[in-house]
């Protein structure tokens, strides 16, 4: 043993591993007792929350702290406050003025660094060229750029002047792009002339072109030209990026933003449904973000924050943009795919920059895994403590994986789990260093968040069994409704009564961890039996053989539902008749028989989102011959 971990984890069962950080991680943290932390904050939900925000700067404190007309909630009523201020210029008039707020880094090793006092002027000379184009207060900007630092620069530019963004992931399809214009009725369109993944550069200029083209109501479409030769404007309705904010003051006055005043809108459709605009709210979305910032992620002034999200997600949005910036954090982000120019470009990232907290999804986790721990240890990578996951359950396998060979075993780090959504905006149950880790379970509820697990009609079922997971109370970081589509808002607060219905289904134990399972439409029904996608995922992903797998639920006269799995084999294994029975009696003996897949298809790559969700949807239709729905989050 050594400090409290087993110097081996091939002894320990993946059904009961109960892992602790180390003494040391423990007493550092700044969460030290959850379920006090918990309490305090149900009991005494506003004062709680009015104590977080009290940390912040406000330009009129609030009236009253919380208000609901049900579903309709507001938070800080009365309140006036602009996130920008809380993000740069607090920092910017204190001692973290030459503190490094960002770096950026691209695929081909280059890198851009700018600190609070230097990014706050860069973010006030795009706010002035803004406005010098006609946005406003209220005024809708569509941000169709990468992750890069004009276009962060350009969210908290909108933020500044009231403006309200919304950003298209870069690489969207045409048709994506414009219905998102269409429904924001975008005033101004920012967008980049190409984007650069895994060596190549993607257009998106011809894109932005055709989603544009006839929309009367958008009068300018500034472009962020990167290449040279420079592509050409049409001078009657483009811009120059560059030419629009080189001249520009690098003073401008925020805007006095109403605790309420909407923010940003984020579209989402993910793995199921039309895209809907999610819509946050200045007030408390800062106040949510920056509490777990340094509450769950434990960010402290001297740990740099490494995120890889993109702008285009809502965890870019919190935890690369603006969680970290009104916290007073250093982050680290990267354009590009993260195995270009090779496997190893994340872990030389972590060694350069002396990352300490790192948040990344379970699909590049597996991937690491799968090109094996050589690469890793080619880097000192001892300065992680805390890794992170989020975007979909984090099996075991990868967990384990991670456990032994990104944080030795638990010696230097603690690796975690935490689950949320678009419209949480935030973390709402997880694993912070406070509480033991049980692989395969995301953790328990975060401050401000009741969750329950229940049955359609708002009976919380027993631990052990699987249900519908419901939110039962909003906190500050909550969505506020559905843009120009309240009552599509209104559905999600109405299904299961006096809740929020999350989509997921979960399970929580006798001690109160939860287990999310899946989306509610990637649950099973085999012969009677619940059994939900990401439990027969995780089973195959935990043999030897297999990188990736994912399963759908096919019609079956007899079973009403047979399983049919679609795996991805890891280096130097191969498809054949045996593996398929070999992968057939791993799932029989570990989760019994009615859990076995009937079939299994061998495939060189799932389809997935590009925020690294596994698109069963369209391995289903595609099986089954159905319309996939929409597939504007397709990554390829």
């Amino acid at each position: 043993m050594a400090d409290g971990h087993e110097s081996s984890l091939e002894s320990l069962s993946q059904d009961q591993a109960v892992i602790t950080a180390s003494d040391t991680l423990r007493q550092a943290a700044y969460l030290q007792d959850l379920e006090a932390t918990h309490r305090q904050s149900i009991e005494d939900n506003e004062a709680f929350w009015a104590g977080v925000a009290n940390e912040l700067e406000w330009f009129r404190k609030w009236d009253k702290v919380f208000e609901q007309d049900y579903p309709r909630f507001q938070w800080f009523l009365g309140g006036q406050c602009n996130i920008i201020v809380n993000a740069l210029d607090r920092h910017a008039n204190s001692w973290r003025r030459n503190k490094v707020a960002l770096i950026w880094a691209g695929e081909d090793g280059s890198e851009v660094t700018v600190t609070y006092g230097q990014l706050l002027r860069r973010v006030n000379k795009v706010a002035n060229g803004l406005k010098s184009v006609g946005v406003g207060k209220g005024d809708r900007v569509v941000i169709y750029m990468p992750l890069t630092m004009e276009g962060i620069t350009t969210m908290l530019a909108c933020a500044r002047i009231g403006a309200i963004h919304s950003v298209v992931y870069a690489g969207f399809s045409a048709g994506a792009l414009r219905s998102r214009i269409v429904d924001a009725q975008a005033k101004v369109v920012m967008a980049s002339d190409v984007t650069y993944r895994r060596g190549n550069a993607v257009n998106l200029k011809s894109i932005t072109d055709e989603a544009v083209g006839g929309l009367d109501f958008v009068e300018k479409v500034i472009v962020h030209r990167r290449q040279e030769p420079a592509c050409e404007l049409r001078p009657d309705q483009e811009v120059d990026f560059y030419d629009l904010v080189q001249d520009q003051s690098i003073e401008c006055e925020p805007e006095v933003m109403d605790s309420e005043d909407p923010l940003y809108i984020l579209y989402t459709s993910g793995t199921t449904g039309s895209p809907k605009g999610v819509q946050h709210v200045h007030g408390g979305y800062m106040v949510g973000t920056y509490y777990h910032f340094k509450s769950f992620w434990d960010m402290k002034d001297e740990d740099v924050f490494l995120c890889m999200s993109d702008i285009g997600w809502v965890v870019g949005h919190s935890y690369i943009v603006y969680g970290p910036l009104v916290g007073g954090g250093t982050t680290v982000c990267r354009e590009g795919a993260p195995d270009f120019p090779d496997p190893g470009v994340i872990w030389r990232l972590v060694e350069r920059h002396g990352v300490s907290v790192m948040f990344t999804a379970p699909t590049a986790l597996r991937m690491f895994m799968r090109f094996g721990e050589s690469y890793p240890q080619k880097y000192n990578i001892n300065s992680l403590r805390f890794l992170t996951c989020a975007g979909e359950p984090l099996n075991p396998e990868a967990w384990y994986w991670a456990h032994k060979h990104l944080v030795n075993e638990g010696r230097t780090g603690f690796v975690t789990d935490n689950w949320w959504q678009t419209e949480t905006g935030g973390p709402c149950l997880a694993t912070p260093i406070c509480l033991e880790s049980r692989p395969g379970k995301v953790g328990k509820p975060l401050p401000g968040v009741v969750a329950d697990v229940v049955d359609l009609q708002g009976n919380a079922v027993e631990p052990g069994r699987g249900g519908f997971l419901v939110l039962k109370q909003p906190f500050p970081h909550m969505y506020r409704t559905v843009y120009g589509n309240p009552e599509r808002y209104d559905v999600d607060w109405s299904r299961v009564s006096g809740c929020y219905l999350t989509g997921d289904v979960a399970i929580r134990d006798e001690d109160g961890y939860f287990m999310v399972v899946g989306r509610a439409d990637d649950v099973l029904n085999v012969a009677g039996h619940r059994i939900g996608t990401a439990e027969v995922e995780s089973s195959l992903v935990s043999h030897p053989a297999v990188a990736e797998a994912a399963v759908i639920g096919k019609p079956d006269e007899l079973k009403g539902e047979a399983i049919k799995a679609f795996v991805t084999l890891g280096i130097g294994f191969e498809s054949s008749p045996e593996m398929v029975k070999t992968l057939q009696n791993h799932v029989r003996g570990d989760l019994g028989p009615i859990a076995q897949p009937s079939e299994i298809d061998f495939i060189d790559k799932l389809p997935k989102t590009r925020s690294g969700k596994i698109m069963r949807r369209l391995l289903k239709a595609n099986e089954l011959g159905l319309d996939p729905g929409d597939v504007t989050t397709l990554e390829d």
